[in-house]
């Protein structure tokens, strides 16, 4: 069972925001399904909470029980003083501004679900998972993971009714951080979220503490996952080529007008050339000692995996996917 709890506050009454319930509703409505439609996160979406004892109150409630996973995703003004850092509440006043992080952090230390992430967009998020003060508090407890928008010392920038940092998220959730297999976990969405933020700009920050890959979400893998048990297949041992002749390339045929030569298309060699083409696109194999597929085919030369095929052949030979 996997739970989130998702709070985007624009009604500030000094200092309003436009886009923060904009990135509530468009994060909750990823998070409620994969890609392929079925059941995600059970989301609960709180926009313009009134009040700090109201969300203290969710989400103390989100890190109850002992699901599989709980999510917070918040939205809205930071705040950072000598103590710590702090989501900011409407009914924020000097010397109470808000909920403190500290105190988010120590409640989902204490919980007993197994993977705790919490997502802020806010100024000064940073400090999420930093404290100050000492003890249980300021430790990353295992199963943690913590993803802001900035480093503690900074602001964060909203732009097309949404903040930057949540128009990176939502790319990442829709399938730019998402691996071969179509996991989006949440360090695959901070990788996608630095490589696009430059050195002048807002820098996202990531910690965690796990023993365990967590997925946020699934997509539709860009290469079935069939097709990557097959790497054992093609590939007895990794070191070994996988021979190829014109036999492969389905073009090779009576059928289509053009030069062709020995051994013709065979249609079996052909759906098997199609699932090399499909590996090579995503880096997992290479041609050998040619420049495309099609001509190591028709030169009856080979193809060999990457490093990176070679890591998900072994996941394929000890069968973890």
């Amino acid at each position: 069972m996997k739970k989130a709890l998702v709070v985007g506050i624009n009604n500030y009454p000094a200092a309003p925001l436009r886009g923060c319930i904009n990135d509530a509703s468009a994060i909750a409505t990823l998070l409620e399904t994969h890609g392929d439609g079925s059941p995600n996160f059970d989301v609960r979406v709180e926009t313009d909470i009134p009040t700090k004892a109201k969300l203290k109150e969710h989400i103390d409630n989100l890190f109850s029980g002992d699901c599989d996973t709980a999510l917070f995703f918040f939205s809205g003004h930071g705040f950072l003083n000598e103590i710590g850092g702090y989501i900011v509440t409407p009914d924020y006043k000097k010397y109470d501004e808000g909920v403190s992080m500290d105190e988010i952090l120590s409640i989902a230390n204490s919980s007993k679900i197994k993977d705790k992430i919490i997502i802020l967009d806010c100024c000064h998020s940073g400090a999420m998972g930093s404290p100050n003060l000492t003890g249980n508090s300021s430790l990353l407890q295992e199963g943690i993971s913590i993803l802001t928008a900035s480093r503690d010392n900074e602001s964060s920038i909203e732009i097309n009714g949404h903040g930057v940092f949540t128009n990176l998220l939502i790319d990442a959730l829709q399938g730019g951080a998402a691996d071969l297999r179509g996991h989006i976990s949440p360090g695959g969405i901070y990788a996608f979220i630095d490589q696009a933020l430059g050195a002048w700009d807002q820098r996202p920050v990531f910690k965690t503490n796990v023993t365990r890959f967590t997925s946020i979400r699934t997509i539709n893998p860009q290469v079935p996952i069939d097709s990557l048990r097959k790497l054992v297949d093609f590939f007895p041992s990794p070191q070994d080529e996988f021979k190829l002749n014109p036999s492969y390339e389905d073009t090779n045929s009576k059928e289509v007008k053009h030069s062709i030569i020995e051994p013709y298309a065979i249609e079996e060699n052909v759906k098997v050339f199609k699932i090399l083409q499909k590996l090579q696109s995503v880096g997992l194999v290479v041609p050998v000692n040619a420049d495309y597929m099609y001509f190591a085919a028709m030169e009856s030369k080979s193809c060999k995996l990457t490093s990176l095929g070679y890591h998900y052949w072994q996941l394929a030979k000890d069968k973890r996917i």
